[in-house]
């Protein structure tokens, strides 16, 4: 019985160590410049949200691309192994800030595996809306 019970442990512990990307893109993006309703929690934002289930910290770089100038970025930081870990596009000011009220793409490169999960709130008016979507995997 032990044997039976350590062999799904063992592997479903190898599942979650392979679940997810090393490579995402997130095509549509836009931080409006407004918002409606207490800060921070209310203030219009797009997040990055991602899964790192395995067993190894996963070091993740962002680029931002625009329609008409060059990308920016990286924008670096670490998701911990079996974590998850919230990013604020608004909050990414090294080595520049996001800009608002502008269209931009990103793109999302991992050494580890990780799921990623775009959201966005819009709370430009009282009536506030909420996108939330899976990243699109690259490789």
């Amino acid at each position: 019985m032990w044997l039976r019970a350590a062999f799904y442990f063992h592997r479903a512990n190898k599942i979650m160590d392979q679940v997810g990307r090393k490579k995402w893109a997130i095509a549509e993006g836009y931080i409006p410049g407004q918002s409606n309703g207490p800060a921070p929690a209310m203030t219009s934002h797009e997040a990055m949200c991602f899964l790192n289930a395995g067993e190894r910290d996963a070091h993740i770089r962002v680029t931002i691309f625009f329609e008409d100038h060059d990308p920016i970025g990286p924008y670096e930081f670490t998701v911990k192994a079996r974590r998850t870990h919230h990013v604020r596009f608004n909050n990414l000011n090294d080595p520049q800030e996001v800009p608002r009220d502008t269209a931009y793409s990103s793109l999302i490169e991992s050494d580890e595996p990780v799921v990623v999960q775009h959201t966005r709130l819009d709370s430009r008016q009282a009536e506030n809306a909420l996108l939330s979507t899976i990243a699109y995997p690259v490789d």
